[in-house]
């Protein structure tokens, strides 16, 4: 549908996100940013656009039998009211309500508002993302309230003699208000269905059921946080390694050998991850000088050997094998606990 030269000269290019019919030839026509006010010409004035921006700090409604105003409050900067059919009010009030809330930051700039009611003092605007609430002569102003349907977690709909009242769990908390009984149907239809197809849900009861679910997740995730026993962790090493075994599982020398000649260098390889890579440095460390000074023989030194240096070392040799064995049985538990991290890390995730 083709738009007056003269709304299209006010326009310059911005787009048209509602059209409201006024009656006659005139229009309503509203853009992110600005309700413009298109005036047919008639007997008593030209044709006209009035322009009213969505920067304001209040907007409010008055109604009598036949006529409406629309009023926007801008603070310091005055007020701004146009006049309308009272039978074209409500259709044209809500795409100026989701334009004043898309300009103050109330909603998305890509949410749309799904239909605003007006209850005396209260008005109730259902959102595609949420519900705002305000409560006082005005349609809106910066004393509102807003709940996201994130974080709802329950809606429910009291049924009395005068009134309905509309109980949105949100956080943990029940939030309550009262709408007419003969707009309850109307409400209950558009609050219910933005609310399930926000999540993807056919229902309020599939939407129940899904909460359900994501709660026992959540109860069973902190359930095995609190549950997870990562044990005393390794022990550290002894001061005293030979008090570790008193039969070493290997012998550097048989009993009847009376050769002079150093024995074989002794190696100990230990891998380790996480905390025992410097134990296994340490391990490595003492058995390079066990087999070193195997090898030296003490030459050049200007010292023999005792007559029983064959047996320190064996006693050696026989405590870096203990470490060796303590290493690797550290290195175990270190390698189960890293798993038990990982594997909580993972549950934790799906839980998001």
């Amino acid at each position: 549908m083709s738009q007056p030269e003269i709304v299209q000269s006010v326009l310059g290019g911005e787009d048209v996100v509602s059209r409201v019919h006024l009656g006659g030839e005139d229009e309503l026509f509203v853009t992110p940013t600005r309700t413009l006010v298109y005036r047919a010409e008639g007997l008593l004035s030209d044709e006209s656009v009035d322009e009213f921006s969505h920067a304001a700090e209040r907007l409010s409604v008055s109604e009598g039998r036949r006529k409406g105003k629309i009023s926007l409050d801008y603070g310091l900067d005055g007020t701004q009211t146009f006049g309308l059919s009272v039978k074209h009010l409500d259709e044209a009030l809500q795409p100026v309500v989701e334009g004043v809330l898309s300009a103050a930051g109330v909603i998305d700039d890509d949410e749309r508002v799904v239909q605003s009611f007006r209850f005396s003092e209260l008005t109730f605007t259902v959102a595609e993302r949420r519900v705002v609430r305000h409560i006082g002569s005005a349609v809106w102003d910066e004393d509102y309230e807003s709940y996201h349907y994130d974080n709802v977690t329950d809606l429910e709909f009291e049924s009395g003699s005068v009134a309905t009242t509309v109980v949105l769990t949100v956080n943990g908390r029940q939030e309550r208000f009262k709408i007419p009984n003969e707009e309850a149907r109307v409400v209950r239809e558009k609050l219910a269905n933005a609310l399930c197809a926000h999540h993807d849900v056919g229902s309020l009861e599939e939407f129940r059921l899904m909460i359900a679910e994501q709660q026992e997740e959540d109860e069973s995730v902190e359930e095995a946080r609190d549950n997870t026993d990562f044990g005393a962790g390794p022990d550290p090493l002894s001061a005293n390694p030979g008090e570790l075994s008193d039969e070493p599982a290997n012998a550097t020398r048989s009993a009847d050998d009376d050769s002079d000649e150093p024995p074989e260098k002794q190696t100990v390889e230990a891998t380790s991850t996480g905390s025992s890579t410097t134990e296994t440095q340490t391990v490595q460390s003492s058995a390079n000088k066990v087999a070193d000074a195997a090898d030296l023989g003490f030459e050049g030194s200007g010292f023999e050997p005792a007559a029983d240096s064959d047996g320190d070392i064996s006693e050696l040799a026989a405590e870096v094998e203990a470490l060796r064995t303590v290493v690797e049985a550290q290195t175990e538990q270190l390698d189960y606990q890293q798993q038990l991290i990982e594997q909580l890390i993972e549950e934790l995730r799906r839980g998001r």
